[in-house]
């Protein structure tokens, strides 16, 4: 006589059951979303099981046609999601089914805000979209073997999302997994096989496999179109689908801006549908970012491109999918690396995008500026990646400027058009803020000439202002840098002295400050960029700017060394009163004047405690 075997129990990480309570009480509005993920796990499975059978085709054994089933028991009260997809051993159930991994789950907890639809779509972008069941359910049971295993090796999970669950063999002759979902009281709405069609009409109409619902005789009814939207003629969608669709793919809670859908034939056939979205997504600077484009091969999915071999880093907020007709269905991620394909793929989703993106800002201003206050930072990066569309992104670009310090809307091209006459250059000035910039003194000429001045305050801008020399043959020059060329600003509408000579004093004064200042500084020189401050840090052509000097530092980079040169406003009244003394005490005086000058410029003190005593000092 067999033994019968006591299913094991098993607690759940603190974790879970901390996820597990907030899906059931912060979720409860949203309950229909649970049917959502729990048919996309099954596609998923489906999906998993053809790209394995590639290599095996007989971890298809008898079935070789994938579908997904819907049971309704209303009088156990009961919904089964079944699927014959690549199914899971016991290892895969635990690992799946009573972990997560704890810093996705983490991050999972910290993103919920209590928006209730919100928090609905971060199930689906963290993988824990199996839990959502306990929304609706007080218990459970998931029933599953993996293809190629014997019956034997079929495996039964329980728990009522309460701390445990329990596990214990369960032969099972057909592969793949049935999830069922005992409802909890109050959840008698799901028993409706209209709401179910409703529901799945609504979210998994596009997944390529048939999702089937059983009626009271077991007729199956096909509820989903299943095929795959983007084979479909343009001409069959309307915008409705390829929102819903995008939705699906990319669980979003507002409809793209764009989409691009494209269908190439002849030598190389290839379609793709291509999303541009709204809002920016939780992990858009996570290096290890999981969405993007999907890589479909004759309609079977093979990738995420997690390597970005689709599209450039630099719009991985693109969402869509890529269908190829001639890649080989077993293409590995190194095989991508050197592929022809891929490379007119990449080149060709490049452009239609680049291009989508130019007529959104020619055709409606409002709308581009949307898309540029949530990946306009992320647009940055193109010329850096891609120096062969270098000009094509930097007409996208956007920038405040001292023409419009509010809002972030100023094209290379509007400064074009409002250059002055003489002026042979696209000024600009990089700072750690906003603030910082606006009130930098190396400004105060160019605002009394009239002439414009990007301000670039982000981080990127540095990396940008790098690898962009020029736009439509203007050089970009950085206003902190080198010498002024005055006759190319513009005309200076104040009465000007008659002589810019600085005075044998001030020529005297000039001297002492560099004795004082030593190695500190490259040079101490009258200015022709101060109107209103004392004193400004300007660094060498090719020299990194302080705010660059600053970023690289904080990186653990070691830098050449640079000594800037110390700019002197000769008709200010501190330095004509410094010129004036000579008893002044300008060893104290020279080293404020430096220190200073590199605060405003943005850049650290290395003593800032010595920098207030000579203040102090001086006050005093």
């Amino acid at each position: 006589m067999s033994e019968t075997k006591t299913p094991e129990t098993f607690e759940f990480q603190a974790e879970v059951r901390q996820l597990l309570d907030l899906m059931i009480h912060s979720l409860y509005s949203n309950r229909e979303i649970f049917l959502r993920e729990l048919v996309s796990n099954a596609a998923d499975a489906a999906d998993r099981l053809r790209f394995e059978a590639l290599q095996d085709a007989a971890l298809f054994e008898d079935d070789p046609e994938p579908e997904v089933r819907i049971v309704v028991d209303e009088s156990a009260r009961t919904i089964t999601i079944s699927d014959n997809g690549i199914g899971m051993n016991r290892t895969d159930v635990i690992d799946n089914l009573g972990t997560i991994a704890r810093s996705g789950t983490r991050r999972f907890l910290d993103a919920l805000t209590g928006d209730q639809k919100q928090d609905s779509q971060l199930i689906g972008q963290f993988g824990v979209g199996f839990y959502s069941a306990f929304i609706v359910a007080d218990s459970v049971t998931v029933h599953t073997r993996r293809a190629g295993e014997s019956a034997d090796a079929g495996v039964r999970w329980q728990s009522d999302g309460k701390g445990e669950f329990s596990l214990e063999a369960s032969p099972r002759a057909r592969r793949g997994t049935d999830v069922t979902v005992h409802l909890a009281e109050g959840q008698d709405e799901f028993l409706s096989r209209d709401r179910l069609r409703q529901v799945i009409r609504r979210y998994s109409d596009h997944i390529a496999i048939p999702i089937r619902l059983l009626d009271d005789q077991d007729e199956a009814e096909t509820v989903n179109q299943a095929s795959a939207l983007w084979m479909r003629p343009k001409s069959e969608l309307s915008d409705e689908d390829y929102q819903q669709f995008y939705q699906q793919l990319s669980f979003d809670t507002e409809p793209p801006l764009r989409w691009m859908h494209n269908k190439v034939e002849g030598d190389q056939s290839f379609t793709t549908l291509l999303f541009i979205p709204a809002q920016r997504p939780f992990d858009l600077f996570e290096p290890e970012s999981g969405h993007g484009l999907r890589l479909y091969v004759r309609r079977v999915f093979i990738m995420e491109d997690r390597e970005h071999r689709l599209l450039p880093r630099y719009l991985r907020f693109v969402r869509g999918v890529v269908d190829s007709d001639d890649l080989p269905l077993n293409v590995s991620r190194e095989l991508l690396q050197h592929n022809r394909l891929i490379d007119r793929i990449r080149a060709a989703s490049v452009k239609r995008v680049l291009d989508t993106l130019e007529r959104l800002a020619k055709d409606d201003a409002a709308v581009y500026q949307r898309f540029w206050s949530a990946f306009g930072t992320v647009l940055k990066e193109g010329p850096i990646e891609d120096p062969g569309n270098a000009e094509k992104v930097a007409g996208l670009l956007r920038f405040h400027s001292t023409q419009d310090e509010e809002e972030q809307r100023v094209s290379l091209a509007d400064y074009l058009e409002r250059m002055k006459e003489g002026q042979k250059a696209i000024y600009y000035l990089t700072g750690e803020s906003l603030a910082a910039v606006r009130n930098s003194p190396h400004l105060e000429v160019f605002r009394k000439r009239g002439v414009e001045v990007l301000l670039l305050a982000e981080p990127v801008d540095e990396w940008l202002v790098a690898h962009l020399s020029k736009y439509k043959d203007t050089p970009l020059r950085a206003v902190g840098k080198g010498e002024l060329e005055l006759d190319d600003l513009g005309e200076d509408t104040a009465e000007k002295p008659e002589s810019v000579e600085p005075s044998a004093s001030v020529k005297t004064l000039l001297e002492r400050l560099q004795s004082e200042l030593g190695e500190q500084v490259e040079d101490v020189r009258a200015s022709s960029r101060l109107t209103d401050s004392p004193a400004c840090i300007v660094v060498s052509e090719h020299d990194f700017g302080i705010n660059m000097q600053r970023m690289l530092k904080a990186a653990g980079h070691e830098l050449p060394a640079q000594k800037p040169v110390l700019e002197i406003n000769p008709d200010h009244p501190i330095i004509q009163r410094l010129a004036a003394d000579e008893q002044a005490p300008l060893n104290d005086w020279a080293s404020l004047l430096y220190e200073q000058a590199v605060l405003m410029d943005g850049g650290r003190l290395d003593d800032p405690a010595g920098f207030v005593r000579r203040m102090n000092r001086l006050l005093d």
